[in-house]
């Protein structure tokens, strides 16, 4: 690879990393052939983009990132893969989760995350990280949350009037 194909990949993941809020740095060493190439499906099925680049690279591209990236520094280290999420911050730590449990495995490992402009980093995130509401889940949670209060009213005057008819219907038998 040539000095200008390397700067090349370089602007085009400092171009990727800038458009992306959100993206993990994982370690799929020990997979063989046909578990990474059933990785990739599963991310494609799922929407998450997984590209295997070089830490040098990776690095290089988060120093050319307005936000501030160095706590993933150290951990890129050995084999990498990147995988980028353009709309669900916590799509690629289910895509890791899932993978895991389906086919019985133990790997890829998560070495980083970034959610917008804050840094995970160790597996021991992953968990926290796959249970992260997306916002679209959270929008929903508000306005269940601000239609609740409407609907209980609304209930408890539909239930009300019932009893009121009711009360005039007997009133009006007892008269008669």
């Amino acid at each position: 690879m040539t000095r200008q194909e390397k700067g090349q990949l370089i602007e085009e993941l400092t171009e990727k990393l800038s458009n992306t809020g959100y993206f993990y740095v994982a370690d799929a060493s020990g997979l063989s052939v046909a578990e990474t190439n059933a990785f990739r499906a599963f991310c494609y099925e799922k929407g998450v983009e997984y590209k295997v680049v070089k830490n040098s690279f990776i690095q290089k591209a988060l120093e050319k990132q307005e936000a501030d990236f160095s706590g993933m520094f150290d951990s890129l280290k050995g084999f990498s893969g990147i995988l980028f999420s353009p709309e669900v911050g916590n799509a690629p730590a289910k895509v890791l989760k899932e993978f895991r449990k389906k086919h019985d495995l133990n790997k890829p490992l998560l070495k980083a995350a970034a959610i917008d402009t804050d840094v995970f980093v160790g597996e021991e995130h992953l968990t926290y990280l796959s249970e992260l509401k997306s916002k679209n889940e959270l929008i929903g949670d508000v306005i269940a949350l601000l239609q609740s209060p409407a609907k209980n009213v609304v209930s408890a005057l539909q239930s009300g009037g019932n009893k009121i008819s009711g009360l005039v219907k007997a009133l009006e038998e007892r008269a008669q």
